[in-house]
């Protein structure tokens, strides 16, 4: 037999090509046919009703809502050499401890200083932990209240462990003896300018427990507890919602010429670089806030 020319040649693979294209379309064709009935027989959820893979969402407890700071950085301005509040009523305070040595209390009372806070003890950085008290607690207080400024104390607590937290209060009211105070008694947990410090892997909530631990049994005692922090701590590490719902004051480390943080406290701590005539060297200054609700109670 005679070969194929070549115009039936490409003739053949010209009608095999179109078959093939026939055959895939029709496959599509089936195919498409096949999903739409599948999708037709689906049935989405019922929008009330949870999937059997959904999880369930119990609403959680709502979260109490910080105070505002009512003052804003027009609201303070400097008179004779210490800050005042312009809009609100203040009062201004040092804290000290056996740092500041000798203190001359008449002469700071006759700056217009209405308060102190004076260091009881502290807990120290290394492993044992070991609760020193502040060599001259008792000479401070007195001295403070015999000038006739109002006086509060303050452990500086390094505290892992919410049963050291209560020893720390322990050690506070024990050194009171049922002494009188007219301002706080302040928990002041910080975080120690060291990586081998025995608080270097402390957790939020657990700092949160031992603040709780240590105010309570403040509280319980008849004083006035009170939480120092700076902005770190209260940005990182102590949950200042549930703390305010305990109704425990703040005390706020925030060195600067206007209180512009933008939740309320009780106490600023301006500058730890302040100077005060009766007290030789440096020392931290604060403003007490007199709140009108506060008036009102």
């Amino acid at each position: 037999m005679a070969p194929p020319t070549k115009e039936k040649t490409e003739l053949i693979v010209g009608l095999c090509t179109i078959g093939v294209a026939l055959v895939l379309l029709l496959a599509l064709i089936l195919g498409m046919s096949r999903i739409n009935l599948q999708l037709g027989s689906f049935t989405s959820p019922s929008p009330t009703t949870p999937s059997r893979t959904s999880p369930t969402v119990t609403p959680s407890e709502p979260v109490e809502t910080l105070l505002p700071n009512p003052y804003g950085a027009r609201d303070f301005a400097y008179a004779n050499g210490y800050l005042t509040c312009l809009s609100g009523e203040s009062w201004l305070g040092v804290d000290v401890s056996e740092y500041q040595g000798v203190i001359n209390w008449q002469t700071v009372a006759a700056q217009n200083v209405r308060f102190a806070m004076v260091r009881i003890g502290a807990r120290a950085w290394g492993s044992q932990g070991q609760i020193l008290t502040d060599s001259r607690w008792e000479e401070n207080l007195s001295g403070a209240e015999a000038a006739g400024l109002r006086t509060g104390v303050y452990f500086f607590s390094q505290a892992i462990t919410v049963e050291e937290a209560r020893e720390e209060a322990r050690f506070v009211l024990e050194k009171l003896d049922g002494r009188q105070l007219s301002m706080p008694v302040v928990f002041d947990w910080e975080i120690a300018p060291s990586a081998d410090a025995r608080t270097a892997n402390m957790s939020p909530e657990l700092l949160n427990s031992c603040a709780i631990a240590f105010c309570e049994e403040i509280r319980a005692a008849g004083y006035q507890p009170m939480v120092y922090f700076n902005q770190d701590l209260a940005k990182r590490m102590f949950d200042l919602p549930l703390l305010q719902a305990q109704d425990y004051p703040f005390w706020l480390a925030m060195y600067a010429g206007a209180l512009t943080y933008p939740h309320r406290v009780d106490m600023w701590q301006y500058t730890s670089g302040g100077t005060m005539p009766g007290i030789e060297g440096l020392v931290d200054l604060n403003l007490y806030f007199i709140y009108d609700d506060e008036k009102d109670a």
